[in-house]
């Protein structure tokens, strides 16, 4: 995936899944009967989509010469 409009278009994506990961997660917490390791879980994989869209990011940045 080298392309800018297609890393774009990832990035969105990841972010989309974060912010919806942000919701169920903060529905988990207030549940007080939550299952604790898929909330861990859940908060895994948003670190995970965190740094993947770092990572997309990264890519978009032109090279700056040393």
């Amino acid at each position: 995936m080298s392309h800018p409009l297609q890393i774009q278009q990832r990035i969105i994506e990841l972010e989309v899944e974060h912010r919806d990961l942000d919701v169920v997660i903060d529905t988990l917490v207030r549940d007080v009967n939550h299952d604790e390791l898929q909330l861990r879980r859940l908060k895994k994989r948003k670190l995970q989509l965190k740094d993947h869209i770092t990572l997309l990011k990264m890519q978009m940045m032109p090279d700056v010469p040393a």
